[in-house]
């Protein structure tokens, strides 16, 4: 009787342990399209637990993969990658009427237009600063012998920032002579103290910002009587690609010199406009 139970006791285990083997093969052996199934078993149960909460929708938005964007292209790349087209007298009428259309009368924009007559030729971004006030002013050893008004400048150089003033002012070298040139701009430089060097003596080019010209100006610190030429830094760009009209505080500086007494001084024929 113990021999056949132990008989019987041994077939069990080997029967246990086959099907624990055939379990382990089965789990290990698992067809690919079972497992396929499974996926889409687990997607669908997802889509149908979202669509319950936010709606079909939002749960396809969800699922989807987000889309790459495209990277807009800046200004600065833009005017990079084309070429510089020189300034002409058409693009500081168009500021103008820009800036004044729909705060000025009628009568008010006629007054502040500048006809092409006050005008001197521009800049064709072949001439460095020398050579192109040679053009615009051959007469000028002539204009500077003559010359003998305290406080009031031959010629005013408009420029976007203090640095670029400096540059300008060692451009001039070949083309100033003996002539005496003032800084007209902030930095480093008290209103006073200018105030001081435009009463000294007689001055014959004046180099700057617009709104400390401005601001000399409005303080009678020098006037526009022997002026003959407003040379504009127009055709200049920064490191951002900027001309001096494209940035708003220059800009807004610039009008309301010209509104202080250049665009009067123009229209008698006493001043000239330039685009450098």
């Amino acid at each position: 009787m113990l021999a056949e139970l132990n008989g019987e006791s041994s077939e069990c285990n080997k029967d246990q342990k086959t099907n624990t083997e055939e379990k382990d093969i089965r789990k290990r052996k698992v067809p690919a399209s079972k497992s396929v199934k499974t996926k889409k078993k687990k997607k669908k149960q997802l889509t149908e637990s979202l669509d319950e909460i936010i709606g079909d929708h939002d749960s396809q938005k969800v699922l989807e993969k987000p889309k790459r964007r495209r990277k807009k292209k800046k200004i600065t790349d833009v005017l990079a990658a084309s070429s510089p087209q020189p300034g002409c007298p058409a693009d500081l009428q168009k500021v103008i009427e820009a800036h004044y259309t729909g705060k000025r009368s009628v009568i008010e924009m006629e007054e502040l237009s500048l006809p092409d007559s006050c005008f001197f030729p521009s800049n064709d971004l072949s001439h460095s600063l020398s050579s192109f006030l040679k053009e615009i002013c051959p007469k000028w050893v002539k204009f500077c012998k003559k010359h003998a008004e305290n406080k009031s400048p031959l010629m005013l150089i408009v420029c976007s920032s203090a640095y670029r003033a400096l540059e300008l002012i060692k451009l001039l070298t070949t083309f100033k002579g003996d002539c005496k040139v003032l800084k007209l701009f902030a930095k480093h430089i008290k209103v006073e103290e200018q105030i001081k060097q435009l009463q000294k003596g007689v001055s014959h080019i004046g180099v700057g910002t617009p709104c400390r010209m401005a601001t000399l100006l409005k303080q009678d610190a020098f006037n526009l009587q022997a002026l003959k030429a407003v040379v504009l830094d127009w055709n200049w760009r920064d490191k951002k690609m900027r001309r001096m009209v494209d940035i708003p505080e220059v800009r807004l500086d610039m009008l309301k010199l010209f509104e202080l007494g250049i665009t009067q001084s123009c229209k008698t024929g006493s001043t000239k406009v330039a685009l450098f």
